[in-house]
């Protein structure tokens, strides 16, 4: 269960939606904390004029991994995921809306910061970056 217990708080993210035509630099925020009796993690992300979505994470100790289970009802985006430790990292592998494979990881985690990577599969091993985020606690500084 200790996988995603440090995402557990308040936080403050600067981002970067990659896209064909441009780069959009974003500011948001991510509310995070156990839900359903502490059997899953409940996070909220906030992009404003972006996306507002919810992830429910539910641990499986059949698979010894992770239910991803995303929502954006603002775009009507929704996608299912498993995740992993890789190393140090969390890695988290499915399906976008259309079939594509994406994988979401977090990487770079500290008690007070991590970094997010969301990427689509164009092809056989290759990936297109779609987004990141760069993300600290709540009240703390940049630095």
């Amino acid at each position: 269960m200790g996988l995603y217990a440090w995402l557990i708080g308040r936080w403050e993210m600067d981002g970067i939606i990659h896209s064909v035509a441009a780069k959009q630099a974003i500011r948001g925020e991510i509310h995070a904390g156990w839900v359903l009796e502490g059997r899953a993690l409940q996070d909220v992300w906030i992009l404003p004029g972006v996306f507002y979505g919810t992830t429910l994470r539910v641990y499986d100790p059949g698979l010894d991994a992770w239910h991803i289970l995303w929502s954006d009802p603002l775009r009507q985006y929704y996608t299912r995921q498993i995740g992993r430790a890789r190393g140090k990292d969390i890695l988290q592998e499915g399906t976008n809306n259309d079939g594509v494979a994406t994988r979401w990881s977090f990487v770079d985690i500290t008690d007070d910061s991590f970094h997010w990577l969301g990427e689509r599969s164009t092809g056989t091993d290759t990936w297109q970056l779609e987004a990141e985020f760069f993300v600290r606690r709540a009240g703390r500084s940049k630095s």
